[in-house]
């Protein structure tokens, strides 16, 4: 073995604890970059193999009724290769398991071709596929989706009810399905898999229960390679709209598909940024290591050089010393990734649904992960080993000048009193300004990881408050079928336990500004509004204008619209009128491109007078089922949810998964504050060893000479504290805005308690490492290191 190779034995024998904390620093670093990327591959891959496998569509279309001639027309259109029609209805679904409310996407099959569709092919997971027309009994056989058979143990043989115009009707599963359309099921882009579900059924069977023989009323499209996607769905609308057909819903828009790039967006951001940081981290520790090592080794060095040592040898021979601790950290950081990127993965198997979705660790991430690695390694020890290169033999074999010890800063203040130890304490950080900038950072950056790890569940509360607590102030909302009359909202005040009922107005619309255009739905608001407000992300009620449009911030940048321009609002029901109207306010809301009038100017704009589609509803505690199953009765009534089971389906999964994320970051924002900390105070031990061995012979007691060090790491930390907390709001700040979406919108909101928790971490890492300290200068051997000196 060559001299320099034992001696990076022995060196890191005997920095063994530092070794370890700058390794479990990269582990943390490589094991976020892997676990967050990892995941978010296998989620991508398996919706690609499933898209492929199952012909997703191109294009969606939901329209009143057109006559299945139609579809022939369809087929000649530009750009379109492969037509689909299909009946489709949304039903009121009662299960034996549960008296909560839930809604249910009814789907028409074409059962003579259900392994030959040619789009949204279903894939049947078990059980069998179901039979052609109603049973004697009249039960309609169906295949139920696997996110609302798991929730609800529903087995081949289960039964459940379901509306179907106006007509209660049993439905017997036959087995367990999925299909492209609804890997991601939920209402209102939130994940409830109990309270919303699919079935699939023969779709003759479904078309006599509503009424549609030899008609349709929903169309997939698949489009020709090449095709322009904006021309086919321009000729597209022109051809259905006098059928009653909504614009063409692109697949990027799909509700399912959107929530789930939504999602790899968010994952693909969390796991480049924070990792990055870690890394940085990393680097820090590892470039102050170095520097403290070759300082400590000045003579060592010197005497190398003038044996003949070359610059290069010596450089290496650093790198070696760096490189198993960065290894360790990267091997480590691997295999935890691994473990975590598949927990990950079990909780998105919760939320979006696939036939296969097995864990992917790919050849190029585990590269990239070596490569961060090594740059964080060499990152680390340039600057180091750049004054090394610079160091003549005769130079380093000299002590090095003593440092100018002079007043500090805050000593230079007439009103502060200082007493010697803290005034060596100031004099000494005041000295390194350099080192104590970049240790303050590496506290404080840590402290920021546990702000952006707990912001989440802060974040996940706010919009709980924001949806269903100021905005959603009734317990149940109802909607009908189609527009009825707002006389309608006294039948439902007659229902016994029913306090208030207050009615509102939806239509889907299209706005056109210039070239650009966005179809969504226009919400009647009415005025003084009590149940069912308008909030927006700073948790303020938004009102809004009497006159003229009030758009979501997201909806108007979209349209590049500003306060009071015009914009084209075209009807998509009924007359189908359009109006030019002034964009009168924006409001910053959370979830959703969102468009409101007041109630009174939309039914203007409509040319109607008292007309609703839903109904928000107070009931007396305790009575919501009652209300809920008297709705059902209601010829009109499509459907009808309560926010509490809603509010109870969502935390489920969300509020536990964001807690679990939420830990995990901290976990790593633990590992890094106990990194820089200890690494801190030990390099800070090393660099004054002599000092405090003298100060222990001169008479101080073992209490005094840990003051003096440890003082100056409780220094670091307080002006740390401070600083993390505007680092971790800062980076909140930018996670948010590179994270947000058409659908979602997090709102930046901090609590105390967060604030709190972080300082609480970055201080017991400051404690723990004090201790650890602390036992170290308990066990100097004075004559040791007096000699060392000499």
């Amino acid at each position: 073995m060559k001299t320099l190779d034992r001696k990076v034995m022995r060196d890191i024998r005997r920095l063994g604890s530092q070794a370890v904390t700058i390794a479990l620093v990269v582990a943390s670093s490589i094991g976020g970059f892997v676990a967050c990327l990892s995941a978010v591959d296998s989620l991508a891959l398996a919706r690609e193999r499933f898209y492929e496998r199952a012909h997703f569509a191109d294009l969606f279309v939901s329209l009143k009724r057109a006559p299945i001639a139609l579809a022939a027309q369809l087929q000649t259109l530009p750009g379109v290769a492969h037509v689909q029609p299909t009946v489709e209805t949304v039903a009121r679904i009662t299960t034996s398991d549960s008296t909560d409310p839930a809604l249910g996407q009814l789907i028409g099959l074409d059962l003579d071709a259900t392994q030959t569709a040619r789009l949204n092919q279903v894939s049947l997971r078990s059980g069998q596929w179901p039979s052609r027309g109603a049973a004697a009994n009249g039960e309609l056989q169906v295949l139920v989706s696997e996110g609302f058979a798991l929730a609800h143990h529903m087995r081949p043989g289960a039964r459940a009810t379901a509306l179907i115009n106006g007509r209660q009707r049993v439905l017997r599963m036959t087995g367990v399905a999925l299909s492209p359309e609804y890997v991601f099921a939920g209402l209102w882009g939130m994940p409830d898999v109990r309270g919303f579900g699919v079935f699939w059924l023969d779709q003759q069977a479904l078309a006599a229960a509503l009424d549609m023989t030899e008609a349709f009323n929903h169309v997939a499209f698949a489009l020709a390679p090449g095709a322009s996607l904006a021309h086919s769905m321009d000729a597209i609308d022109r051809q259905l709209a006098p059928v009653g057909g909504q614009p063409a819903i692109s697949r990027r828009d799909q509700i399912s598909n959107a929530m789930l790039d939504n999602e790899i967006v968010q994952q693909r951001v969390l796991g480049t940024l924070l990792p990055a940081i870690f890394l940085l981290v990393a680097s820090f520790l590892i470039h102050v290591f170095t520097a403290r090592l070759i300082a400590t080794q000045r003579e060592q060095l010197a005497l190398l050089k003038a044996l003949g040592f070359s610059n290069a040898a010596i450089a290496l021979h650093y790198f070696k010393l760096v490189s198993p601790m960065v290894l360790t950290g990267y091997g480590l950081g691997l295999a935890l990734g691994a473990v975590l990127g598949q927990l990950m993965l079990g909780l998105y198997a919760e939320v979006f649904h696939f036939p296969v979705f097995g864990y992917r660790l790919g050849a190029d991430l585990v590269l990239w992960g070596l490569l961060l690695a090594l740059l964080a390694a060499v990152l680390g020890t340039l600057t180091p080993l750049a004054a090394l290169v610079r160091l003549s033999p005769a130079e380093a074999m000299r002590p090095q000048a003593p440092a100018r010890y002079r007043p500090a800063l805050l000593e230079r203040l007439p009103w502060l009193r200082t007493g010697p130890a803290l005034r060596m304490i100031l004099r000494n950080m005041e000295r390194r300004p350099l080192r104590t900038t970049l240790t303050t950072l590496g506290m404080a950056s840590a402290l920021a990881l546990v702000v952006v790890g707990n912001f989440f569940r802060d974040a996940m509360d706010t919009i709980v408050d924001a949806n269903f607590v100021l905005a959603l102030r009734g317990d149940l909302v109802v909607w009908t079928t189609e527009a009825v009359n707002g006389s309608a909202a006294r039948g439902l005040e007659r229902i016994p336990g029913v306090l208030q009922v207050e009615a509102g107005r939806q239509v889907p619309v299209r706005f056109v500004h210039g070239q650009r255009t966005q179809s969504g739905a226009l919400q009647g608001v009415p005025a003084g509004a009590q149940l069912n407000r308008v909030i927006d992300l700073d948790l303020r009620r938004a009102h809004i204008h009497p006159e003229g449009l009030t758009l979501s911030d997201r909806l108007a940048d979209k349209l590049q619209l500003r306060p009071g321009q015009a914009v084209t609002v075209e009807v998509l029901e009924g007359q189908r009128r359009t109006q030019v109207l002034v964009l009168q306010r924006t409001v910053r809301d959370m979830m959703g491109l969102n468009a409101y009038m007041d109630a009174q100017a939309l039914h203007r704009l409509l040319g109607e007078t008292d007309v609703a589609t839903q109904f928000t509803l107070a009931v007396q505690r305790g009575t919501e089922a009652a209300v809920l199953h008297a709705t059902q009765a209601m010829p009109r009534v499509a459907g009808a949810f309560s926010k509490a089971t809603m509010l109870r389906n969502m935390q489920d999964i969300s509020a536990r998964n964001i807690l679990i994320m939420s830990a995990i970051l901290t976990g790593f924002a633990a590992v890094i504050a106990v990194g820089v900390v200890y690494n801190s105070a030990r390099i800070a031990l090393g660099e004054r060893y002599w000092e405090l061995a003298s100060l222990r012979v001169l008479g101080f007691t073992r209490a005094e000479v840990s003051g003096l060090l440890l003082g100056e790491l409780a220094l670091l930390l307080l002006l740390a504290l401070p600083l993390g907390m505007a680092l971790g709001w800062a980076l909140t700040h930018v996670l948010v805005q590179q994270m947000h979406s058409d659908q979602f919108m997090f709102p930046v909101v901090i609590r105390p308690r967060t604030y709190a928790l972080a300082a609480l971490c970055i201080v017991g890492a400051g404690v723990a490492s004090a201790l650890v300290v602390r036992q170290r200068i308990d066990r100097l051997d004075l004559v040791a290191a007096l000699k060392a000196r000499e």
